[in-house]
Order: structure tokens, then sequence, then C-alpha cells
């Protein structure tokens, strides 16, 4: 049979891996992790030394933490609400639902407050901060800044920065006693548990290292949220469509460094 009478469709070819494209956008991400570290170095830098501005660092204080904390107090009221609801019901079919206040605190305390407070408060923050600069960089405003002779990365990030890192720890002290009272209310409603057998209990286990512990995290989550927010609103493209997907970047890469973050801290606080 000649090649012109075979029947049925061609062998397909394995289609071919686009290694310059792939080697492209692991450099392009490689150069952007490369521009985050030396704006954090340099956020650092600018930050411990003159000139400070104590009220840029104020009005951002009031502009991201005061008004945060409506989500801040929800999020930790229904945190300690259910948690502890959880662990009362699950302690009662041991017999020992009296210790419900020592695992509630040291869950709040050293986990679930600084976590909570950095994935809601900190999305909000993190998302804002980079609209607000995006919006900024795109009209060119950061340019203006830098042509009058000023430092954006001093007048624009480091109050933002310092706000967050003085914000999260805060917020995350708050919601432990926030959480703490929810919770030894909702036991006693629903388990009948006292509120001195509760706080007792909590008292006689928490150390003040699982305090610090989750101190700790909300700066270290702070820091995160500032940098990540700041840095992709400076390097905002394609106008106020490279704005949203910023902000929604911001969101997402916030969220995840977060957790990860926790992960070694938990390991490295456990181990100390």
């Amino acid at each position: 049979m000649t090649p012109e009478a075979q029947v049925g469709p061609a062998p397909v070819a394995a289609p071919a891996v686009d290694e310059d494209s792939f080697r492209a956008r692991m450099k392009e991400r490689m150069e952007r992790l490369g521009s985050l570290a030396l704006m954090t170095w340099q956020v650092v830098t600018r930050a411990v030394s003159p000139p400070y501005s104590p009220s840029a660092f104020i009005y951002q204080l009031e502009a991201l933490g005061v008004r945060s904390l409506p989500i801040a107090l929800l999020t930790a009221t229904f945190a300690g609400l259910v948690i502890s609801l959880q662990f009362g019901f699950f302690l009662a079919r041991f017999g020992v639902q009296y210790t419900v206040g020592r695992v509630v605190v040291l869950t709040l305390f050293r986990e679930l407050s600084p976590v909570l407070i950095a994935l809601t408060v900190g999305a909000r923050v993190g998302s804002g901060i980079a609209a607000e600069l995006g919006s900024m960089t795109v009209t060119e405003q950061v340019d203006a800044i830098r042509a009058l002779g000023a430092d954006p990365l001093r007048k624009l990030v480091v109050p933002r920065v310092l706000a967050c890192l003085v914000l999260t720890p805060a917020l995350t002290v708050l919601a432990d006693v926030i959480g703490m009272v929810a919770g030894a209310l909702v036991v006693n409603v629903q388990y009948g548990i006292g509120f001195n057998l509760f706080f007792k209990g909590a008292l006689d286990v928490i150390l003040m290292s699982d305090f610090l512990s989750g101190v700790f995290k909300g700066f270290v989550f702070g820091g995160i949220i500032g940098i990540v927010g700041c840095f992709k609103g400076l390097t905002v493209q394609n106008g106020t469509e490279g704005v949203g997907r910023a902000t929604t970047e911001t969101v997402a890469i916030t969220s995840v460094t977060v957790c990860l973050a926790d992960f070694f801290i938990t390991k490295l606080t456990l181990s100390l």
C-alpha cells in the first residue's frame, strides 16, 4: 500500500515544552523576590535612621488600626465562642470538661488569635495598602515624589510598615482577652462551668512564654502584611487593571505566607 492510500489520522507529535518561556517566568519571579528582599532591607534601614515622621506613623496607625477594630472584635468573639463550645463538648465525653479553660486559653494565646487576626485584619489592611499605593503609582504620584527629591520608601512605605508592626500584635492581645471572655461565657451557659473555675484553670496552665509566642507571631505577621502590601502597590503595572490584580494577589500572598511563617515560628517556639 502506498503512503497516499493509508487511512487514519496522522500521528500527533508531543507538544514541545517552551523552555525559554519557562525560564523567563522563573527569572522574573526570582527578580521580584530579590526586589522584595531589597525593599525590605531599605525599609529597615530607613526606619531606624532619622529623620523620623511620627505624624505619618500616627495617621497610618489610626487609618489601619482603629478602623480594623470591628472586624477584629467580631473575629475574636466568634473564635472564642466556637472553640469553647467544641472543646467543652469533646472534653465532656471524658468527664474532664472542667479543664476547658486551660485548653481554650492555650489555643487562643499560642495559635488562634494571631493567625485569625493576621488572616482577617491582614487581608483588609494589606489589600488597602496595595490599592492605595497602586493608585498612586499608576497616576504617577510616586514619580512626582521622586521628582521633588523626596524618598517614596521613607514617605509612603515606612509609616505603613511600622503601623502594621504595632497594629497586629496589639490586636492579637485584644483578641486574646475578648476570645477568653467569650469562651468563659459560652461554657458557663452551655455546660454550667463557673467563671471562677474557667479562669482559675486558665491561669494555672498559662505561661508568659505562651503569651509572648502569640505576640511575636503577630509582630512577624504584621511585617509580612505591610511589606507585601507596599511592594505590590509600588510595582503595579497595566494601569487600573493592574491595581485590582495587585490587590487580590496581596491577599493571596499574605495568607499563604502567614500560614507558612506560622509553622516555622511554632516549630521554633516549641523547641525553646
